[in-house]
């Protein structure tokens, strides 16, 4: 039987866990889901609640209506109280982006439409991205005399490469869901009304994996952008022998040899 359940999340963010799935939806579909304050604390603690939520083993991380995200609601920028904005990316925006990075589980980005600004930085930091038809991905930062933020100049360039990545990010042009995929940024293009199924596809698969392995391998990709190749052979060698200690590795070897699927425990 299917088990469901919600957690935190508030007016302006959906969650719930579905099997061994958890997904996390922005929800301010009138405001093309726009980043407030509050949104930004929702995802965060969303994103903190998985964390603690062994029984988890993947995330789709999509929005509501016809947007992904905007970035920042700017009326919001406008009230008389609104934080400086180097306090608002220090506080609110940098622990989201960590969180996602810090999180030993996969996230799936299904990429509904526009994601702008802050959302597009969002997008970048799932691990997997798969995008509608009509999806697009734009810097629009530059518009308003700002800087790309939320990870985005460190990510773009690793996702599609220093030139077109200063492009995207000094101009500020739309990337469209076919040239994203087409440069490697979403691992493929679907019809909108195909998009949830799909990412949760992808998300069911991954469920289906040995989370451990997986919680290490995410481990590695992250670190081998920072050090050589001798200290990523080295990192490999480690984590491997971390890997080959566990009862996952044991029911794998089992099962490719009783030619039966695995049926992995995370322990």
């Amino acid at each position: 039987m299917p088990t469901e359940r919600s957690a935190p999340g508030n007016d302006v963010l959906r969650y719930e866990v579905v099997d061994a799935i958890a997904t996390i939806t922005l929800d301010r579909p009138e405001a093309l889901n726009a980043l407030t304050v509050p949104l930004k604390a929702g995802l965060l603690a969303a994103l903190r609640a998985v964390a603690r939520d062994r029984s988890v083993r993947a995330v789709v991380l999509t929005g509501a209506g016809r947007a992904f995200c905007a970035g920042q609601d700017l009326k919001e920028r406008l009230e008389p109280d609104a934080a400086p904005l180097a306090v608002e990316v220090r506080d609110r925006y940098n622990p989201i982006v960590s969180a996602m990075r810090a999180l030993d589980r996969p996230i799936v980005g299904a990429i509904n439409g526009v994601a702008a600004g802050a959302g597009a930085s969002l997008a970048f930091a799932c691990d997997i991205r798969i995008a509608a038809e009509g999806a697009s991905f734009v810097l629009a930062f530059g518009r308003i005399g700002l800087v790309p933020d939320s990870g985005a100049t460190w990510y773009l360039p690793r996702l599609v490469g220093p030139a077109k990545a200063a492009e995207l990010a000094l101009l500020g042009d739309a990337l469209s869901a076919a040239d994203a995929e087409r440069f490697g940024l979403v691992m493929r293009v679907v019809p909108a009304e195909a998009l949830a199924a799909e990412a949760r596809a992808v998300a069911t698969r991954l469920a289906g994996l040995a989370p451990r392995a997986l919680a290490l391998t995410k481990q590695a990709l992250q670190r081998s952008w920072a050090v050589d190749l001798d200290a990523a052979l080295e990192d490999e060698a480690l984590r491997q022998g971390i890997a080959g200690a566990t009862a996952d590795h044991a029911e794998g070897l089992a099962a490719f040899l009783e030619k039966r699927p695995p049926r992995f425990t995370g322990e």
